[in-house]
């Protein structure tokens, strides 16, 4: 086989062995939900080697999705880490095998706390299954490796798994895009759940015009603001909002009478508006709802405090 047909067979390998772990899934996966879900503590992940990689990530999953987890390597408990765990900790140990020497000499440990332990391996007749208060059973039929040697497909289906666990819990948990954004405040989801109107409106050189302003004259204040709109105030109070489509489709329908039309004739009379402290997200629904490009931030006596565009939404 070519390499390019080797790189087929492993991905229909590992593509099939998550197929598999399907039929797999019982009331074992069920109870570990209810364990972590009911945990006043952390969820502790724990394996070594290749499975320790893979535990790292799905304690960074878990943690950035609502449940607090943290990865600890086993060896590392002798030398003081068991300090960081208590009674109300759960331990989710990994390991293929479920018979790895290190991760074996930490369940004493373990059990001696009465911390309850999810075992995840690929034998559910090991050691690690046994011991555990609930084994999810994630043996493959083979690896990806043509040698069947190198962990491949057992680790693809041991971290699938883990996402299984934590897509789960998102849903027994409620968790919604606001939380998520909470733990990732640095990431493009985060900003847009986070950032607020007053942080990305514009202020400078509002085109604000009179309702009573002749369309001629409209025209060059719209042009000059740069945002392909006039906010029509009264009061100080915003009445109306004109676009340069509306524009557009008054020259049309008018055509000489255009010039002799004021901004109320065509003007927006309750367009859509938004307090400081609206979300970006929300302001993209809004948009997204009524098909338009710009909302208006006002404060609580309808003042134009500034300008949402689509563009500064783009976070």
């Amino acid at each position: 086989m070519t390499t390019r047909e080797y790189a087929i067979q492993c991905i229909k390998d590992e593509a099939q062995a998550l197929l598999d772990l399907i039929p797999q899934l019982d009331d074992s996966f069920d109870q570990a939900v209810e364990l972590i879900y009911r945990c006043h503590g952390k969820i502790i992940v724990t394996g070594v080697g290749k499975s320790g990689h893979i535990g790292a990530k799905i304690a960074a999953t878990f943690s950035s999705t609502g449940t607090p987890s943290f990865f600890i390597n086993p060896l590392d408990v002798y030398h003081g880490d068991l300090g960081v765990m208590t009674k109300d900790d759960v331990v989710l140990a990994i390991s293929n095998s479920g018979q790895t020497d290190e991760l074996l000499r930490f369940l004493p440990l373990v059990l001696h706390m009465q911390i309850p332990i999810i075992g995840m391996s690929g034998n559910p007749r090991s050691l690690l299954a046994k011991y555990s208060t609930c084994h999810i059973n994630v043996s493959v039929k083979k690896e990806a490796c043509p040698l069947n040697l190198a962990p491949t497909s057992s680790t693809t289906a041991t971290l699938a798994m883990g996402d299984a666990l934590a897509v789960a819990l998102i849903e027994k948990r409620n968790f919604q895009p606001q939380d998520f954004a909470q733990f990732h405040p640095g990431g493009e989801l985060g900003k847009r759940l986070l950032t607020t109107a007053q942080d990305v409106m514009l202020t400078e050189n509002m085109p604000v015009i009179p309702p009573d302003m002749h369309l001629g004259e409209a025209i060059i204040q719209v042009s000059k603001g740069k945002l392909g709109l006039g906010v029509a105030t009264q009061d100080d109070r915003i009445v109306g909002l004109i676009t340069d489509g509306d524009i557009r489709r008054a020259m049309e329908k008018w055509q000489a009478e255009f010039f002799d039309r004021t901004v109320s004739d065509i003007m927006t009379r309750k367009p859509k508006t938004v307090a400081p402290q609206t979300k970006i997200s929300d302001i993209q629904r809004i948009m997204n709802k009524y098909k338009i490009h710009t909302v208006l931030v006002v404060d609580d006596d309808n003042h134009l405090l500034g300008v949402v565009d689509h563009y500064a939404c783009m976070i």
